[in-house]
């Protein structure tokens, strides 16, 4: 098993450099307290994080609406891609032309910027990924329920427009497709093949986001 998640940190990037994480010890023992004890601040869509319908409908779904199973997905399909451009469209569903589904849950895919991710482009020129995705996604692999990426949103900083449709089709709360964003992905390759994933939320009451750990079982 590995994890397919980042741990936070102060150096933890956000989507245009506008937050960070801020830890601060509240007690501290080396000065004399009897036991540590830290305060964190910090936006909800940091690090690999999963993106509720709530983030952009009123009446979308939050944690609460989901039980524990459903964060648990026995049958991964996982992609590397080339990007074209910024915007992922033709060069995934090409891919996913060429595969049948046998029942997947959850769509997993590495661009590959991952590898840049200590770099001014992870958070500045970010891939994102067409809306179009989502529709496909929902006529041609029906079971998905979450789709993951390396990059640090569906929306890229260099189109946020085409990125907030995306973020409202694929969210869209009659059939939402949940978006698990900045995954970290530098450890699998095109011959990859994850067994199982689980995805473990930070259970936070009505929230619109939500931090993650993630977990993979690859077979070696």
């Amino acid at each position: 098993m590995t994890y397919l998640s980042y741990i936070l940190d102060k150096d933890t990037p956000t989507y245009g450099n506008r937050n960070k994480f801020e830890i601060e010890r509240k007690s501290d023992i080396s000065k004399g307290d009897v036991a540590n004890d830290s305060s964190i601040s910090t936006t909800v869509h940091i690090g690999t994080h999963i993106d509720m319908p709530y983030h952009f409908y009123e009446e979308g779904q939050t944690i609460e609406d989901f039980n524990a199973d459903f964060w648990i997905f026995k049958k991964t399909l996982f992609l590397e891609i080339e990007p074209n451009s910024h915007i992922l469209k033709d060069e995934v569903i090409e891919k996913l032309e060429s595969i049948k589904d046998i029942g997947y849950e959850i769509l997993v895919i590495k661009t590959g910027i991952c590898h840049r991710r200590d770099s001014q482009e992870f958070w500045a020129e970010n891939y994102g990924f067409h809306p179009d995705i989502a529709d496909y996604l929902r006529e041609n692999f029906s079971k998905i329920r979450v789709i993951g990426f390396d990059s640090i949103s569906v929306s890229s900083l260099t189109d946020r427009m085409l990125g907030r449709e995306a973020h409202k089709r694929f969210l869209d709360p009659i059939n939402p497709i949940l978006l698990l964003e900045d995954m970290d992905l530098r450890e699998l390759n095109k011959s990859s093949t994850i067994i199982e994933l689980i995805i473990s939320p930070l259970r936070i009451s009505k929230c619109d986001g939500l931090p993650c750990t993630v977990f993979g079982v690859l077979d070696d």
